[in-house]
């Protein structure tokens, strides 16, 4: 077996856009000859059939991180890899602990999902976790960021050298997610459609949106929320409660939420904290206008016209008042920034690999 240049790591193949990035990032080398393989603690998750029957999955089947930690010391030892890339907090000082029970040479780098200042204390064990933060991440050797914000939060508050600190926008394949579009889908009352998308958990906010959903008494307007999760039965209580049963609608998790992407009129992310969301990104591929929550980790540094932040619940219901039904030639007319695109983040990813020995 040739040794992988880079061995990424996730729990299982979850729906979440950190999952997300990281098989975008898995595929796209592979697909360019580089030699990868993916570790997961359990070989379960709506995103599985997206990985490539050629790529090397090795299933610990140990579930829970506890159980993982002696079988994946195991498996990075038996594979040896130059790189091994990881992106979840937990699993990110966990692997940075154990470092020195793994071979010297191997190099880790550590993605960061979301902002620290606002996902730590949000965290089941806070202080725990923002100690572990400022102890073992100082110890990554490169630690990938998707904002500045992020990047001198690292620095600041937690002592990371900025010489390890990268920023590494988002993949998005624009080619391939607006042929996936086609037809576009849309849930049409007569008035603006509105989409939101992601797990439906506290950090995404959802039972707040259909609270402000609810102050716009327009009875035409539409909500689709695409995602599944622990809260799904509390949201459909509260769908219920402020009387919104025709007007709301749960898909849960969707392969293709690009069709229903490109045919809403507004996407809107409602989340209490984030890194950068790859929806808002992919939304923006088809023309469709954003509001997003202060909150919502980098998303004030895509410069685009076409994303209004809201820094407090009367502005955001304000800023959705003011939508307008989006036009048809805007449907697949791009509006997202060049350094997305699937092509200029590999080039910055293969450069970094191709400068480990």
């Amino acid at each position: 077996m040739n040794r992988h240049s880079i061995l990424f790591l996730l729990p299982r193949f979850s729906g979440g856009g950190a999952e997300r990035v990281v098989l975008n990032l898995l595929s796209e080398l592979h697909s360019n000859g580089h030699s990868v393989g993916i570790v997961i603690f359990d070989k379960s998750g709506p995103l599985l059939s997206t990985v490539l029957d050629s790529i090397p999955i090795y299933n610990l089947n140990t579930i829970t991180l506890k159980r993982s930690i002696v079988p994946l010391i195991k498996k990075i030892h038996q594979l040896n890899p130059k790189v091994i890339f990881t992106t979840l907090g937990y699993i990110n000082v966990t692997l940075l602990a154990i470092r020195w029970l793994l071979p010297r040479k191997i190099k880790i780098w550590t993605r960061e999902a979301n902002i620290p200042s606002i996902s730590l204390p949000n965290n089941p064990r806070p202080r725990v976790m923002a100690i572990l933060y400022r102890l073992l991440y100082a110890r990554t050797d490169k630690l990938i960021c998707t904002s500045i914000r992020m990047k001198e939060e690292f620095i600041l508050d937690f002592s990371v050298s900025k010489d390890k600190i990268e920023i590494l926008p988002n993949i998005v394949d624009v080619e391939t997610i607006q042929l996936s579009a086609l037809p576009i889908r849309r849930f049409d009352n007569g008035g603006v459609c509105y989409v939101a998308s992601g797990r439906l958990t506290f950090q995404k906010g959802f039972d707040r949106l259909l609270y402000w959903f609810s102050e716009l008494k327009n009875k035409k307007a539409t909500l689709t929320i695409l995602g599944d999760g622990d809260l799904k039965y509390e949201l459909i209580d509260k769908v219920k409660l402020l009387n919104l049963q025709y007007q709301v609608k749960f898909l849960g998790f969707c392969d293709n939420p690009w069709q229903w992407y490109a045919g809403a009129d507004v996407f809107l992310l409602s989340s209490r904290w984030e890194g950068m969301p790859n929806s808002v990104l992919e939304a923006l591929v088809f023309g469709t206008p954003v509001i997003a929550t202060e909150e919502s980790g980098g998303i004030k540094e895509i410069v685009s016209n076409n994303i209004a932040v809201a820094y407090n619940s009367k502005q955001f219901i304000n800023l959705m008042k003011k939508s307008n039904i989006k036009s048809q030639n805007a449907r697949l007319n791009s509006l997202l920034p060049e350094a997305y695109k699937k092509e200029n983040v590999m080039f910055i990813f293969e450069e970094w690999l191709n400068e480990v020995k």
